[in-house]
């Protein structure tokens, strides 16, 4: 892959921090070295300590940049905060009483947060023409539910009718995460916890397989749709009606 442009889901963690030190130095064959890099980092509502994804980008970036002979091969950074809070309500937290018995009462928060921020990710990438969004999603943390290849086979077809690549570079190299470090340790960045928000869900008990999580985004994903076409099209009302507040 070698596109101009490339978006990467950025929490600050550490993961997400060596997919951008690995785009932006090249040195992963599946990311090439893009012109542009967008981290974009989501609200949902629920996060503390807002400055510590920010701190630490603006950290890496000056480490980076050290490190290339060419400046100007270092490609540029922006790091963009995108609210995708009632997103996240009107998949799970609005109507999760209704929601949990079709799924045989499992708690699917994180999958509904994490549809919330692909699907922001998707409309700031149609809208500014990027054509690749990148997550440094693990194989070591796939008892997230939203870190299964459920979710993301699911998420990427669904990316893909919009023209966008969904991609997960370091799903199955990142299986410990002495790779990861390893990987940050080598460009001189911090290996350690620190960079990300921290959330109100942040390790929220849940039993769900991937049958569940199937289900959920088997019902949510044509409901999407149909907000993101609207959104496309300036049909504000009836993307608003995509989820309509519980009460």
């Amino acid at each position: 892959m070698d596109a101009q442009e490339l978006a990467i889901l950025y929490s600050g963690g550490t993961d997400s921090l060596a997919l951008y030190a690995l785009a932006a130095t090249g040195s992963h064959p599946d990311l090439g070295r893009p012109r542009r890099i967008h981290l974009l980092h989501m609200l949902n509502g629920m996060g503390r300590f807002p400055d510590w994804p920010r701190n630490r980008f603006e950290t890496a970036r000056r480490i980076l940049a050290a490190q290339v002979a060419n400046p100007a091969d270092f490609p540029e950074a922006v790091m963009q905060e995108l609210d995708m809070g009632r997103l996240f309500q009107g998949l799970w937290l609005d109507r999760y009483e209704e929601l949990m018995p079709r799924y045989n009462g499992k708690n699917l928060v994180c999958v509904a947060c994490k549809v919330g921020m692909h699907t922001r990710a998707l409309l700031y990438c149609i809208e500014h023409y990027v054509p690749v969004i990148a997550a440094g999603y693990a194989k070591r943390q796939e008892y997230y539910p939203e870190q299964t290849p459920v979710f993301m086979d699911k998420i990427s077809e669904f990316s893909a009718r919009f023209g966008v690549r969904t991609v997960f570079p370091v799903y199955e190299e990142f299986v410990d995460q002495l790779y990861t470090r390893h990987v940050l340790e080598d460009f001189g960045l911090p290996s350690t916890g620190g960079g990300e928000r921290k959330c109100l869900f942040c390790q929220t008990l849940t039993t769900a397989t991937e049958t569940e999580i199937g289900q959920y985004l088997d019902e949510m994903l044509p409901r999407v749709a149909e907000y993101v076409e609207h959104k496309r099209a300036g049909r504000l009302r009836q993307a608003a009606d995509c989820f309509p507040p519980g009460r």
